[in-house]
């Protein structure tokens, strides 16, 4: 009916407006008046367009036509990037409870989003497939044809090479009755490789719209993770490396000069460390529960720097000691305070990605994590690496299988991204000290970093306060600094 009494109104307005033309005039082409835009621009759409039917003489001038508008250029603000395609990647066996990298992930942040009403404040991106030679940036021509391609797109690649890499295929059936590329990472034929394509895809489109300022940050709703994907094994729920290759692209076509990956999912990133181990100009920082190699994937110990070029610019924060206790708030902002942003800083970058796996969150069990991260310093970590790049940092979603625990911290991340207000810390995690393991965790750090980078030196001593103590020697160090300065002055004043 909406779209009925359009037509009708449209086309009264179009009688009016012939009645009104020289005779010489086509009947069928009503004139474009000299200042007004072509129809084309005019920023109106079918579904939205209303007609209202003007005065005769202002006919012309305010004739809004249901015409298909040009795209909206975007607001400077968040981006949000998701899309069902990314859904359709999951176990033949169709039993969420025996995949805990399911669907249903990306689905519920995607809700919370909305519900909070933080998706209207954002700019949201339908995202892209990531394109062939994409993938073969960081990954090897086998591994991109294995994983990259369904039997659909195959017949659109002509390719001899295809036939001998799909012969060697390796798969296990797994216990549910569905099929993996190992014991926990499922594979569908016809829709695996479409999802992880999409993930990578959207992930290098955001960051490009991130780091040509047309966006201010950005933040992707995208699986299946990536990072534990290197350049020619599928592991760990993941396929394509989304962040190292945004990165990559954004080296090679965004010619950018400096990168700085933050991975602060429970796992170690060993697929994004090996991509980038001898690349000076991408500093990788990974936060994860290492337990001296006992915990997947065993990689990421603190003394594994980089190698040739890209020796220094590769740090672990590899937290030992089990969960006795488990890691939380006031270890990650020790370590935030004293290795992540004094090293970043002085790195210096242009663009921050971030592989945001939420398995830290409080509520996954011991063998997914175990530890007790809050949403709340989830959103303040976020809020610390904005002040990197002029802000442009883009988040892209690695792990986390608590649905609530993921859609707190999501929120929280893309509250501080759009830079709301944030909620401060619980004041027990302010008052906590770091645990004993964590600081020891934390010297092996230092001790190995202090040769590469300066920054990380003056922490030293100060591993073991609490949030608040550190904020109080902060402001000491401040004064002592500003009362010197001041000392100088009234010095040189009296000289003269």
């Amino acid at each position: 009916l909406h779209q009925a009494y359009l037509w009708d109104s449209y086309q009264r307005v179009q009688q009016q407006l012939l009645k009104r033309q020289p005779l010489a005039d086509s009947p069928m082409v009503p004139t474009i008046h000299a200042g007004h835009r072509p129809l084309s621009r005019a920023q109106s759409s079918p579904a939205t367009a209303t007609v209202s039917l003007p005065a005769p003489d202002t006919a012309s001038k305010t004739l809004s036509l249901p015409v298909q508008e040009q795209p909206a250029k975007p607001h400077f603000t968040t981006g949000l990037v998701y899309d069902s395609v990314m859904l359709k990647h999951q176990c033949s066996c169709g039993d969420n409870s025996n995949h805990p990298e399911h669907a249903g992930r990306i689905q519920s942040i995607w809700s919370r989003l909305q519900e909070r009403g933080l998706r209207s404040q954002c700019e949201c991106l339908r995202g892209r497939k990531a394109t062939l030679e994409e993938l073969q940036c960081v990954h090897t021509e086998r591994h991109v044809f294995l994983y990259g391609t369904n039997p659909l797109n195959r017949l659109k690649l002509d390719n001899g090479k295809l036939a001998g890499i799909l012969s060697q295929r390796m798969f296990v059936m797994l216990p549910c009755g569905g099929v993996g590329v190992d014991s926990d990472t499922i594979w569908n034929e016809l829709h695996s490789s479409n999802a992880a394509r999409w993930a990578a895809g959207s992930v290098t489109e955001l960051a490009f719209k991130v780091a040509t300022r047309e966006l201010k940050n950005g933040f992707a709703v995208v699986r299946p993770p990536g990072h534990h994907a290197d350049p020619s094994t599928a592991m760990g729920f993941c396929f394509f490396n989304s962040v190292a290759i945004a990165a990559r692209q954004l080296q090679q076509k965004g010619k950018l000069g400096k990168i700085l990956i933050v991975d602060w999912d429970v796992h170690h990133g060993n697929g994004t460390q090996q991509i980038f181990y001898r690349d000076p100009d991408v500093l990788y920082i990974s936060l994860h529960r290492h337990d001296d190699g006992n915990f997947f994937p065993g990689s990421g110990a603190a003394d594994e720097v980089g190698a040739g070029p890209g020796e220094g610019f590769n740090v672990n924060v590899a937290w030992t000691g089990g969960l006795d206790p488990p890691m939380g708030d006031a270890e990650y902002l020790a370590a935030f305070r004293t290795v992540v942003m004094p090293i970043a800083h002085e790195f210096c970058p242009d663009v921050v990605l971030v592989s945001a796996g939420f398995d830290a969150a409080d509520g996954h069990p011991p063998p997914l994590g175990g530890y007790k991260v809050s949403a709340k310093c989830f959103g303040y970590m976020t809020k610390q690496l904005m002040s990197l790049a002029g802000g442009a940092i883009v988040l892209a979603l690695e792990g986390g299988h608590d649905l609530t625990a993921i859609c707190d911290a999501s929120e929280a991340c893309v509250s501080a991204l759009l830079g709301n207000e944030l909620e401060p810390l619980p004041e027990e995690s302010m008052r906590q000290k770091p645990n004993p393991n964590a600081v020891r965790s934390l010297e092996a750090v230092i001790q190995v970093q202090s040769k590469y980078w300066v920054a990380v030196q003056r922490f030293a001593s100060k591993l073991g306060c609490s949030f608040l103590e550190a904020q109080h020697h902060e402001a000491e160090e401040v004064e002592t600094v500003t009362a010197l300065a001041s000392l100088s002055v009234a010095v040189m004043v009296e000289k003269r």
